[in-house]
């Protein structure tokens, strides 16, 4: 199986420097029924005022392995323990608005077991962070809505290609 390889540029915000790069680790989330999961945002921030779905991830801690930090960061925002069925690949992009260049190693993940999610402060009451549980075509149209914001725009172009990769490799049987 192929991985997938992005680079995107923030067409969102004036570029005026890029002092930061973050590793991040990211899953699309399946289960048995092929339902995908992921975390609905509603934040008003640096980014605006905006509502929008994304896949569970965050940055990997020092002396942490990529595969550490999904399975990490899905228990932490989600509440789910995992099995790395695939690495779906790389996207580079850049968020202009906070000077940071995002490296995103994107994984399929299927559900092993549900279990309590542990928020920070900031997931909670910052980002109001949420499990939903999508089919296919409905996650489509979700980030298709979620287009509407600056930040929405740049996850779609972020995602999308990922999503659709993701289901091509569940529809193959490729892993």
């Amino acid at each position: 199986m192929e991985e997938l390889f992005l680079s995107l540029k923030d067409e969102e915000w004036p570029l005026t420097i890029i002092n930061h790069d973050r590793t991040i680790a990211r899953a699309i989330v399946i289960d048995d029924e092929k339902n995908f999961y992921f975390v609905r945002v509603n934040r008003d921030d640096d980014f605006g005022k905006a509502s929008y779905i994304e896949t569970s991830g965050g940055g990997v801690e020092d002396m942490e392995s990529i595969e550490a930090a999904i399975h990490r960061e899905l228990e932490e925002e989600m509440g789910i323990s995992v099995d790395i069925l695939a690495k779906i690949g790389i996207v580079s992009d850049y968020y202009n608005c906070i000077h940071r260049h995002n490296i995103n190693h994107y994984f399929l993940c299927k559900i092993r077991k549900f279990g309590n999610n542990h928020l920070t402060e900031d997931e909670r009451n910052k980002y109001h962070l949420l499990r939903v549980c999508l089919k296919y075509k409905d996650a489509v149209k979700e980030y298709e809505d979620g287009r509407k914001t600056k930040i929405g725009r740049l996850v779609y172009n972020r995602e999308m290609p990922i999503l659709k990769r993701a289901y091509d490799i569940i529809l193959e049987g490729d892993f």
